[in-house]
C-alpha cells in the first residue's frame, strides 16, 4: 500500500473532496433505497468523476510548479548584467 501523503491533505480538505466521497456515498444509499433513480445515480456519478479528474489536475499543476521553484533567499546575478 502508498503511503500517505500528509503534506496533500489540506488540500483535500479546501477542495472539500471528503464532502464529495460522503456525498457519493449518500447517492448509493439513496439508489439502494430507490430514492433516485440509476440514470441519476450515473449522472452523479459522472459529475463527481469529473471533479476528481480537475483535482488531479490540479495537483500535477502544484507538483510541476513545486519541481521548477527555486529558493528565492540566495541572491543570483542577471546573466549579462556585469559590465
Amino acid at each position: 500500500m502508498a503511503e500517505r501523503d500528509y503534506v496533500s491533505t489540506p488540500v483535500a480538505d479546501s477542495l472539500g473532496l471528503r464532502d464529495i466521497i460522503l456525498g457519493l456515498a449518500a447517492d448509493l444509499q439513496q439508489l439502494r433505497d430507490g430514492k433516485i433513480s440509476p440514470n441519476e445515480a450515473l449522472a452523479r456519478a459522472a459529475l463527481a468523476k469529473q471533479m476528481f479528474n480537475g483535482v488531479r489536475l490540479y495537483m500535477q499543476a502544484v507538483k510541476t510548479i513545486e519541481a521548477a521553484a527555486r529558493d528565492v533567499s540566495e541572491r543570483r546575478a542577471i546573466a549579462g548584467g556585469e559590465e
